[in-house]
């Protein structure tokens, strides 16, 4: 399924240039990007398929809030303390060779952890008084973790492969792949963990992983020269990445309000496992999340088919507040079809999200500065959420859910959330969805707001791509450069 390279020297025939960005983008980019695209989607379902298996099993065996909340704060914390890292990677090298990487290093781990179950056996593993849980489950977050890198990796290839206009469609393509990883992942982790154990999950998931490296070595993805600025990199280029946020004027507002607007997905992430164990069993859960996750596969389509409009900014803020709202109101009542209905709508708005901030990123940055920008971005937003996730996860456990299932709790806030077990649980989405919406509309009112769209706006590529395909070969190289370069250098013809 792999395409076959360009001979070398081979000069393409008529290359629709990125005039924002100063490359060449090849006439087959869009193909090769649905290559790396599917391929990167499979790679991360396989990982996220054992960390959802983890959580199904971990709360399955000890209904421990408790557990669940650490070990996806954990696996957020690290995300956000490599990601600089991560991203410095993707500029300084090829981004096949940072998949190629990133997937060895993932596959090993996740082989290595497979030993150490079957080693140590699950009986003693499930104990969470013991190490042996923990180690586990580190292990395996260093091997989903490391799979992020190609997330970084992607997002870059958007601008390498893919014309400026169609940006948000190849974004909006993204996210339609995310949910359907989501549902694959949702479906079988809960399943394989419910009926096979977690023995068999480890089996399969690096098995799948395995393949996808298969893969992976055949794609040919033509990227001639890496592409530096004129100052060193240094491996964890943390000022590289502010000042890059930092010359794109509202960027870094863009970059901020989407890390406090993960509060709520921190809090998600704490918690609605347990709510759908509660609500549904654990394979029960797997299969209804699946069907919410549909919303993502419909919500990404979406905008891979109409894009994301004239103003991204705009549509990321309105998304944001639609989120909180459908967050704070999904369990006002301990009714299964609504949390699920919730979820669905939650899901089918988070692409917008995604794929608007990814969208101005890849217009207002120049490219051989994206690696380091998206790293700088995943630091602070994958921060926010497992802190929210640490915090509310003992709050749920100790005193929020205790507090709601005595009679004082349940005649106080009957008149809201209505009755159930699970009213804890479902006062603090509410509370969550409500600061959601409050920062959306806050930020519309911003002159950050203003900026970064004025900024998007000014930025907007040249529309003479198809009179410079029309001319001859000199002159396209030519118009390939814009005139105000930077001193950046472009690839080699």
């Amino acid at each position: 399924m792999s395409e076959s390279p360009r001979p070398p020297g081979v000069v393409s025939e008529a290359p629709p240039p990125a005039a924002s960005q100063g490359i060449t983008v090849p006439p087959n980019g869009f193909r090769v990007f649905l290559h790396v695209l599917v391929n990167t989607a499979v790679a991360n379902l396989a990982t996220s398929f054992l960390w959802f298996a983890l959580m199904f099993w971990i709360y399955a065996e000890t209904r421990n809030v408790i557990a669940t909340g650490m070990i996806g704060g954990a696996y957020m914390l690290f995300v956000s303390a490599f990601s600089m890292l991560f991203g410095t990677l993707v500029d300084r090298f090829r981004k096949k060779a940072i998949m190629v990487w990133a997937t060895v290093a993932a596959l090993t781990v996740l082989m290595l952890d497979s030993a150490f179950f079957f080693a140590v056996g699950a009986e003693r593993i499930v104990d969470l008084a013991s190490p042996w849980f923990w180690i586990f489950a580190l292990v395996m977050l260093a091997g989903a973790v490391v799979e992020q890198l190609r997330t970084i990796a992607l997002s870059t290839t958007v601008t390498l492969l893919v014309p400026d206009e169609r940006h948000g469609n190849a974004n909006g393509l993204v996210g339609t792949v995310q949910g359907i990883g989501m549902l694959v992942t949702s479906v079988f982790s809960g399943l394989s963990v419910g009926f096979l154990g977690m023995g068999w999950t480890l089996v399969i998931g690096v098995a799948a992983l395995a393949l996808t490296m298969l893969h992976l070595v055949t794609l040919h993805i033509p990227e001639r020269e890496i592409i530096h600025g004129d100052q060193p990199v240094t491996w964890v280029d943390v000022r590289g990445g502010w000042l890059a946020v930092r010359n794109a004027p509202g960027l870094l507002a863009l970059v901020l309000f989407t890390a406090l607007n993960n509060i709520f997905l921190g809090v998600a992430m704490a918690l609605t496992d347990p709510y759908g164990i509660d609500q549904f069993g654990v394979q029960a859960w797997g299969i209804w999340f699946a069907v919410a996750s549909t919303g993502f596969i419909v919500g990404g389509a979406i905008v891979a088919a109409r894009g994301l409009g004239k103003n991204p900014i705009r549509t990321l803020l309105l998304a944001a507040a639609l989120i909180g709202t459908v967050g704070a109101l999904c369990t006002i009542r301990e009714w299964g079809w609504l949390f699920v209905a919730g979820w669905w709508l939650i899901l089918a708005l988070v692409p917008a999200v995604e794929a608007a901030e990814q969208t101005v990123v890849q217009r207002v940055v120049p490219f051989e500065k994206q690696g380091r920008v998206f790293g700088f971005a995943m630091t602070f937003e994958a921060a926010s959420a497992p802190i929210m996730a640490l915090l509310v996860a003992p709050l749920a456990e100790l005193w929020v859910i205790p507090y709601m299932r005595t009679d004082a709790g349940q005649q106080q806030w009957e008149w809201l959330l209505g009755t159930g077990d699970s009213r804890g649980i479902a006062l603090i989405f509410v509370i969550a969805g409500l600061v959601c919406v409050v920062l959306a509309l806050a930020a519309f009112h911003s002159q950050q707001f203003r900026l970064i769209s004025t900024q998007y706006e000014t930025t907007a590529p040249t529309n003479d791509s198809d009179e410079v395909a029309a001319g001859e070969p000199e002159e396209r190289e030519a118009a390939s450069a814009p005139a105000a370069n930077n001193g950046r250098r472009r690839p080699a013809s």
